[in-house]
């Protein structure tokens, strides 16, 4: 058994997506738009995109929540997944970057699945159980504050229901999270979480090396 993990290289990341990665037209023309801008780092790798979408199709998932919406990548990707009839509801509080989320998912024919809302993700969270939706995701991606994590955490587990997943991206955050010199919030409400996760018993869970860390959480 090895003891170490091999990162892949660029060349091996450009082999994986030559030889794995489907994107249709439209997902490869907003990625290509979201690398221009400034904060482009926000979006998901195309790679972590396709299996989230993989995701959806395994579990039939049919309802599914997603906290940080940005350009819509993600949201495009699991979205496509989804029978005719599926919903994926998704939060964000910058339109200038929802609007270019909608403009593609008007494109490719999926917007009629996705509702927007527009607003802080702590406040969506809450409304959401307030609005009587608990236990009724099969499926929530959290990519939004890394500060509030933990609260995003803790209402996805009442939103998600028993046999449901809950993804957490960033978990690695580039690297910060070893430095325990780095107290900035962020970092250290990942850390944290981390720790709460590998040791909560109302889930299975596992970390997996894909793009910036992302963490899987079943729940029981």
């Amino acid at each position: 058994m090895s003891s170490s993990m091999r990162s892949p290289s660029l060349d091996l990341l450009a082999y994986l997506r030559e030889n794995s990665l489907r994107e249709t037209d439209i997902q490869r023309r907003l990625r290509e738009a979201t690398d221009k801008l400034p904060e482009s780092g926000w979006e998901v790798a195309p790679e972590q995109a396709q299996f989230l979408g993989l995701l959806v199709q395994l579990m039939g998932a049919k309802n599914i929540l997603e906290l940080g919406t940005f350009t819509g990548h993600s949201a495009l990707a699991m979205a496509m997944a989804l029978p005719e009839d599926g919903k994926l509801t998704t939060c964000d509080m910058i339109v200038d970057y929802t609007d270019i989320a909608e403009r593609y998912w008007k494109e490719a024919g999926v917007a009629h699945k996705i509702t927007l809302r527009i607003g802080p993700a702590p406040e969506t969270v809450k409304a959401l159980v307030a609005e009587g939706q608990a236990e009724k995701f099969d499926l929530v991606f959290i990519d939004a504050n890394k500060k509030d994590y933990d609260t995003y955490y803790e209402h996805a587990l009442k939103l998600v229901r028993k046999g449901g997943l809950i993804a957490l991206d960033n978990m690695f955050w580039d690297g910060r999270v070893l430095d325990q010199d780095d107290t900035v919030k962020s970092t250290v409400a990942l850390r944290d979480l981390v720790k709460k996760l590998h040791s909560d018993e109302r889930i299975t869970f596992s970390i997996l090396p894909l793009d910036d860390g992302l963490a899987l959480a079943y729940k029981r």
